[in-house]
């Protein structure tokens, strides 16, 4: 069992990779990191952007996000999917919390923790997750020493 200090320094470690992997997304009105762990290993990762062989610009003329782009946790569970991994007990760190659609995606992959950033303008995701049981925790600053 991991001491609670210890798994802060851990959780803010995951925040903080999660938080450069959002700079790899092309999107300009949001960028957002995923990183999922299961038994102290990084087992995929993820950020928002459009799906592999389209164009890399997320947003339209009018700068509204494309319906078809897919959102960093959906990336990161859907990379689990095509390997030998499984999301069964596992913790996934965002840099957003998740919408109601991707909570769907976290439950039915058996996640069972979610360490987030930054809550997103609508919590009907999280309350949904805790209604699933899943534990959620907000760490807004991720920064060791603070």
């Amino acid at each position: 069992m991991v001491s609670k200090e210890k798994q802060l320094r851990y959780d803010k470690a995951y925040l903080r990779m999660a938080e450069t992997w959002s700079e790899l997304s092309h999107c300009d009105r949001k960028k957002v990191g995923a990183i999922i762990v299961k038994d102290g290993m990084i087992i995929s990762d993820g950020f928002n952007g459009t799906p592999s062989g389209f164009d890399n610009c997320c947003e339209n003329e009018d700068g509204e996000t494309r319906w078809y782009v897919l959102h960093a946790e959906a990336n990161a569970i859907l990379k689990v999917a095509k390997s030998t991994h499984n999301c069964h007990d596992a913790t996934l760190y965002l840099t957003l919390s998740p919408c109601k659609d991707c909570s769907k995606l976290v439950v039915q992959s058996g996640i069972k923790r979610l360490v987030y950033k930054n809550a997103y303008k609508d919590l009907s995701g999280v309350e949904f997750l805790k209604e699933a049981g899943i534990e959620i925790e907000q760490i807004e600053n991720a920064i060791d020493g603070e």
